[in-house]
């Protein structure tokens, strides 16, 4: 029997919907009926009169998307195995082996010189409008909880007060703020502000300028994300600042210098533009170059991630990550985006999560098998809650040490934010009303926060770092409890048995043992004894 993965021609995400909701024709998503005189209330109807505007997801700046598709195989196949007896990295008694006594503590890179206090990080939030608004709740939470935050593609090419000459960046408001913010609230050494660079960044010299002048020391290179396989892209609702891209060297479409394309704008014919970045072409030479270079720069660690491009790109990052002892290798499934990712593309285009992150596996099998230096690996591509990150980590291990995470908390610092305004318009809705009306009500980390760092750094808290301090609280104490269940009292602990597949077909894809092959031996011997 046939299943269609895909959702097609009607999406909140577009903003769009079927005029028969109740009867769809599957192949293309059109209604079973198209009728003469509908005003195009689907996809292809509004695309009839807002054209490529329509292929983005809306409204554009205030939401975060990811892909409907429905992958034949996710991570919700697969189911954490535990066991009633012994521990793992802690003494094996009842009054020792509680969960809260679970390390998640991670330290990576060369020489083990990064430290963060749970396995995971958001792997890169660039020039959007959604980062940006959010950013202050983004880096002050991380920091505070000990995490890394990626600054990620097109910042400083964004930033209106940006000073360039001879086409390197030489000072910056916006890049300065993120990474100052950052910084001002890391504590005893865990976290990472990392700065990641595409094509324009590059050029620019975006990331020696934060090496030099900022005191980063993780930069990122980037291939690309799970969202799309094009560069990044944003919405310029203001000409002059469309010019300002273009003539930095930024695709913009349409060209806001065309005296035609200022009319039709300045008319209203249209209201937005769109300004892209360009494709890397990646080559071991070039690669190799641009590493050196930044080490030579003064980087500490240099990080690297990828997409969800085919088997072959992603064979290419492993071992090039590899040959240059590159110290994070980033790998980030299809189907997610905090931006303005092409809506079909993200739904349609590369290598789904599980699939991908299998191949890692194997690649990464293969090379240390040879004695060859693998770097830390994290998995990207929809973690949200703790189950996720645990199969991550036990699906990738021993290579996979962290997971990267950007849509998850995006929304806590939001919703804490929104929170904050509630509470300043005394309008706090009533399902957080019955927590209370204060902030040390509403956030139930609220009063570790101040015993720790007094009355006075706490008032100066956002609510948005709040928001996201404490999601990230309640994914800590999950997956320690999931790991005592497991009897796993480290990272280093959780292994691939840890998890089981629940159908023949992830068992195949991901090499992980199915269900009903789970322990076979060990319960013969058992049987038998």
């Amino acid at each position: 029997m046939s299943r269609t993965f895909s959702k097609i021609n009607a999406s909140a995400a577009t903003l769009t919907k079927n005029r028969t909701e109740d009867s769809v024709v599957p192949a293309s998503g059109m209604c079973v009926t198209c009728v003469d005189g509908c005003v195009g209330m689907c996809e292809i109807g509004k695309s009839a009169y807002r054209g490529h505007e329509v292929i983005y997801p809306q409204p554009f700046g205030m939401v975060t998307t990811a892909a409907e598709k429905s992958y034949p195989v996710d991570y919700s196949h697969f189911n954490i195995m535990g066991t009633a007896v012994g521990a793992h990295g802690i003494e094996p008694d009842s009054d020792k082996a509680i969960f809260p006594a679970v390390n998640l503590e991670v330290i990576f890179g060369q020489n083990n010189g990064i430290k963060y206090r749970y396995p995971w990080h958001i792997p890169g939030i660039g020039s959007t409008n959604i980062a940006k608004n959010n950013w202050e709740g983004l880096a002050i939470g991380s920091a505070l909880a000990g995490t890394g935050l990626t600054i990620g593609e097109n910042v400083v090419g964004m930033d209106p007060e940006v000073i360039i000459k001879n086409g390197r960046v030489v000072d910056t408001v916006d890049l300065k703020r993120r990474v100052k913010l950052y910084k001002d609230y890391q504590r005893d050494g865990y976290g990472a502000i990392i700065v990641q660079a595409n094509v324009e960044d590059t050029r620019l010299g975006v990331q020696e300028y934060a090496i030099e002048k900022l005191g980063v020391e993780c930069v990122e290179l980037k291939w690309g994300q799970g969202a799309k396989d094009i560069g990044g892209e944003v919405k310029i609702q203001n000409l002059k600042k469309a010019q300002m891209l273009y003539k930095r060297g930024y695709v913009v479409l349409p060209n806001p210098t065309d005296p035609d394309v200022i009319k039709a704008f300045e008319k209203g014919a249209f209201k937005e533009f769109e300004r892209h970045s360009r494709v890397g072409m990646v080559s071991e030479e070039s690669f190799a170059k641009r590493v050196e270079e930044l080490r030579k720069a003064g980087a500490k660690y240099i990080f690297l991630k990828t997409g969800a491009y085919r088997p072959a790109d992603l064979a290419r990052a492993i071992v090039f990550a590899s040959r240059y002892k590159i110290d994070l290798l980033t790998v980030d499934g299809a189907g997610g985006g905090t931006g303005m990712s092409p809506w079909r593309m993200m739904n349609e285009w590369g290598i789904p999560p599980v699939e991908l992150h299998s191949l890692l596996y194997q690649y990464a099998k293969r090379l240390a098998d040879k004695g060859a230096y693998i770097p830390t690996l994290a998995l990207a591509g929809g973690f949200t809650f703790e189950d996720q990150i645990f199969k991550g980590l036990a699906l990738g291990s021993p290579f996979v040490k962290l997971i990267g995470m950007a849509r998850g908390p995006i929304a806590a610092a939001m919703v804490g934010k929104t929170i904050g305004r509630t509470m300043e318009e005394q309008q706090i809705p009533v399902y957080i009303e019955r927590f209370g009306n204060t902030k040390d009500e509403i956030f139930v980390t609220a009063s570790t926060l101040r015993k720790e760092l007094g009355d006075k750094e706490f008032e100066k808290l956002p609510t948005g770092a709040l928001g996201l301090y404490t999601y990230y609280e309640r994914l800590a104490q999950g997956l320690r409890q999931l790991m005592a269940g497991s009897r796993k009292f480290a990272i280093e602990h959780i292994t691939r048995d840890d998890i089981a597949a629940l159908t023949h077909q992830a068992a195949n894809i991901s090499g992980i043992k199915y269900v009903m092959d789970v322990d076979q031996g060990k319960a013969e011997r058992i049987l038998n004894s």
